[in-house]
Parts: structure tokens; C-alpha cells; sequence
């Protein structure tokens, strides 16, 4: 018979630990006499006392109450919320060793889930000013006390924590949100009560065009109609410069998720438009498009480099959504094919490539991991392929396919490196070796990393 586990820490005691790493969501992680704890706060090289919260079989959670020793490069967050809000689990981290702690994560994943330690990976490419970059801010309205409230959710819970500012986002953003919040309240139109399913004003979600200038005001609500519409809608139009499209979409089910199927505009056009690069793009209001277009155009030029194209090769994008990549790709590829499983995305990406004039590039509807094999069968054989997969990573049919197809190179863009580190994994079992990783900060202040791989055919 097994001995049975014994766990050296209970529920409410108080323990003093070193902290040794970061976990991907940017909380610390300490041992106690073996066992592992998560403190949110904690850095590593710290020690602290911390309150033991929650314990499991394997691991538990702690509150940090004290830094005994901290860290040389913790610095005091800018946000006043920062103790509050689940947004930015890093702004009490200096910004050059977020880089740092990035590029340890993606070293990590790589070698401990992808056995893989001949890659080089460099330095994590960061911002020269790390705030204000979000270009979409999507934020859940609630009330207290009777009056609404809007910002984001507490840590593990849906506790709405009201801002008045998001320094990672747009400020004009925040001026948008604070001026539905008050024409809201003004008009006595509820906020949505998501344990209840009563009351209107659910979310409001703020595309701005970094390059235009343009803006773009969805408001989800629990119903068909808006009360006061026009009301609001001439609030908005009379004090919001740039303002290009308000759009209505309604969520009457009882769930977490954001936006419902029926999505209407309300005033002014269906689209904003930015640019990354030379390239530009129309948004709708269910448009994928990055967070953040300095950086995205960062990312988008180092897969552009790994893919290496002269102008002669046929390449595929897999998972294209508006077709981003791909139009970056057409612009030194002799053609591209893009697909994307969501019919909406690929009528933005054909209506993209017609606003850029670029006609060598071809979108379809349907899995990458069906399409593609079809394609292959009608004799398109691509010499290079690029991935943007979910944060689930690639389909394991999809991969199959790249193996046989035996393009020269596959150029892995990937938001997480534990599900890239394992499709590589797959890859260089079938005759592929991971040469380089780039990763980017498209997320500062979080521990996100956004990566660039490259993945040649073994000579």
C-alpha cells in the first residue's frame, strides 16, 4: 500500500518560502518543506510570509502578507488598482525583466514539454513605452449600490472592479466607457445581473484604429431593443471625435460569453480601419484583429523574415481569420492561400485583399486540417505554411498534413508556448527541426508572450 500524502501546510496558516519562479500567469511559485504554492505578487528570488488559502493534492495557493526580501527589480505598480484588478499581473515587475521572465517561460515550455534545447531563443522584443497599447477594450457593466459600474473582474471571480482608467488601454477608451457609464445612468438603463439574467447594459466593447483614428462602440445587451436609443447614440456622436460605427448585439442566454449571434449597426459603417504596416484592414465588431498594432506589426514582419520568400513561392495560412498574415505574406509571396473556419472572418480577409488591390491570394471556409488536404490533392503544394493557431494550439490532422505535404518551411506564430512546444514536438518527430524562436511582448504588464517560430524539413 502507498503512504499516503501529507500535506505540510494548512488552510489559514502562516508560512515564511522562497519564491523560485513565475507560473504563465504571472504568479509566483514557492516550495514548502516540497509542496508548491501559488502567491500572486511574489517574485522570484523573494522571501516572504504569506497566509496558505486553498490547499490541493498537488499544490495550493497563498496570499502574500509580507516581502521579507524583495526582488532588486520590483518596482511599485502605476495602477492604483493594481492590488485589485486581474488585468496586469506584472506592473510591480521593472519592464525589462518582464522580457527577461518571458523569454525564461518560452526556454521552459520548450525544453520541459517539447524536449527541445537546440532551438535558440532570443530575447524577448519589447516596447519602447509599454502602456496605452490596446486597441480593443471589452468591459463588463454591473451596479452598486444602485449605480453602475464598469471595469474589469477581480482575480477568480466575477467581481467587477469599477476603473476610471486602464493604463494599458486607449485612453480614448476609457473616455468612451466612462461616457456610457454616465448617459447609462442618466437614462436609467440597467446594467445586465448575471445571476438574476434581469437587466439590460451587459458589455460595451471600444475599437480604436491606432493609425486612422477611427472608433468603433458595441453595446451587448440582454434584449432586442435599447431603450433611449437615440438618446444615447446622439450622446456619443455629439462627444466622441473619430467616432465611425455604433453597433448593437444582443446576448439573451445565460452565459459567459460575451457576444451573442445577432450583431446590427446602429449608426455609421459596419467597419473602422487601421493599418499594420503599408497593409490596411477593415474591423468589424466580431473581427479577430491583434490588441496590439506595434507590436503586431513587429510579430507579423519577423514571421515575414522566418517564411524568407523571394517572390516565387506558393504558401498557405492556416487559421488566417481577417487574413493579417496573408496580406502581409502576398506582399512578397507569388501566392497565398488562407483558411479560417469562421465564415465571417474570411468575408473580412476577401474584402481586406480587395481594399489592399492585392489579387494573388485566395480565402475559403472550413477546417485548416480538411482544406488543406484538399488543396493538396488538387495539386496546390506549398513551399511554405504558416500557423496561427488558438491558444489550444494546432489540430493534430492539421499536423499530419503538414508532415506529408513537406513544405521547405512552417513558420509557427503561437499566443502559448505550452501548446507550441508540443506541436513542435509533433513536427520534428516527422522529419522537421525548430531552428529559431523570436518572442514578442505583445502583452506588457501580463505574462502573455506571443512567439515566432521557425521550422525547416531536415536536410
Amino acid at each position: 500500500m502507498s503512504k499516503k500524502q501529507v500535506i505540510p501546510v494548512k488552510k489559514n496558516e502562516q508560512i515564511e518560502l522562497i519564491v523560485s519562479d513565475l507560473s504563465h500567469d504571472g504568479q509566483g511559485v514557492g516550495r514548502f518543506e516540497g509542496y508548491t504554492l501559488f502567491i500572486p505578487q511574489a517574485l522570484p528570488g523573494e522571501r516572504i510570509k504569506a497566509q496558505v488559502m486553498q490547499t490541493g493534492k498537488k499544490y495550493g495557493f497563498a496570499k502574500m502578507l509580507e516581502v521579507l526580501q524583495p526582488n532588486e527589480h520590483r518596482v511599485k505598480p502605476d495602477c492604483p488598482l493594481f492590488d485589485q484588478c486581474g488585468g496586469c499581473a506584472l506592473q510591480h515587475l521593472n519592464y525589462e525583466e518582464q522580457l527577461a521572465q518571458k523569454r525564461i517561460l518560452v526556454e521552459d515550455n520548450l525544453r520541459r514539454i517539447g524536449k527541445i534545447e537546440h532551438a535558440v531563443v532570443h530575447p524577448t522584443v519589447g516596447m519602447e513605452d509599454p502602456w496605452r497599447y490596446r486597441n480593443k477594450a471589452q468591459v463588463p457593466f454591473g451596479e452598486e449600490e444602485g449605480g453602475l459600474v464598469a471595469g474589469f473582474y477581480a482575480p477568480r471571480s466575477h467581481q467587477i472592479i469599477n476603473m476610471e482608467s486602464c493604463l494599458i488601454q486607449h485612453q480614448k477608451s476609457d473616455e468612451i466607457i466612462e461616457l456610457v457609464k454616465e448617459v447609462a445612468t442618466s437614462l436609467c438603463i440597467r446594467a445586465y445581473d448575471e445571476q438574476t439574467g434581469t437587466g439590460l447594459l451587459r458589455h460595451v466593447i471600444v475599437r480604436v484604429g491606432f493609425q486612422t483614428g477611427e472608433i468603433m462602440v458595441v453595446l451587448i445587451i440582454n434584449d432586442d431593443k435599447l431603450p433611449e436609443k437615440d438618446k444615447l447614440v446622439n450622446q456619443l456622436i455629439n462627444e466622441v471625435d473619430g467616432l465611425k460605427s455604433i453597433v448593437l448585439n444582443i446576448n439573451k442566454r445565460k452565459t459567459n460569453v460575451i457576444m451573442g449571434e445577432r450583431t446590427k449597426v446602429i449608426w455609421g459603417e459596419p467597419h473602422i480601419h487601421d493599418y499594420i504596416g503599408n497593409v490596411k484592414f477593415a474591423i468589424s465588431a466580431r473581427s479577430f484583429y491583434q490588441v496590439n498594432p506595434v507590436q503586431t506589426e513587429v510579430l507579423y514582419n519577423q514571421a515575414l523574415a522566418f517564411a524568407n520568400l523571394s517572390g516565387t513561392e506558393t504558401v498557405i495560412d492556416a487559421y488566417c481569420g481577417i487574413g493579417t498574415i496573408s496580406l502581409f505574406l502576398a506582399q512578397k509571396a507569388r501566392q497565398v492561400y488562407g483558411v479560417e473556419i469562421v465564415p465571417e472572418a474570411i468575408a473580412d480577409a476577401k474584402r481586406n485583399a480587395r481594399l489592399n488591390a492585392m489579387d494573388n491570394v485566395e480565402f475559403a471556409v472550413g477546417e485548416a486540417e480538411k482544406i488543406i488536404p484538399w488543396w493538396y490533392a488538387q495539386g496546390i503544394v506549398a513551399d511554405v505554411v504558416v500557423v496561427d493557431p488558438p491558444r489550444k494550439g494546432c489540430d493534430q490532422q492539421l499536423l499530419d498534413t503538414l508532415i506529408k505535404m513537406k513544405p521547405q518551411r512552417i513558420v509557427y506564430v503561437s499566443c502559448n508556448p505550452g501548446t507550441l512546444a508540443r506541436d513542435l514536438r509533433i513536427l520534428e518527430d516527422g522529419g522537421y527541426v525548430t531552428k529559431e524562436v523570436q518572442p514578442v511582448d505583445m502583452f506588457p504588464q501580463t505574462m502573455h508572450v506571443e512567439c515566432v517560430a521557425l521550422v525547416e524539413l531536415r536536410v
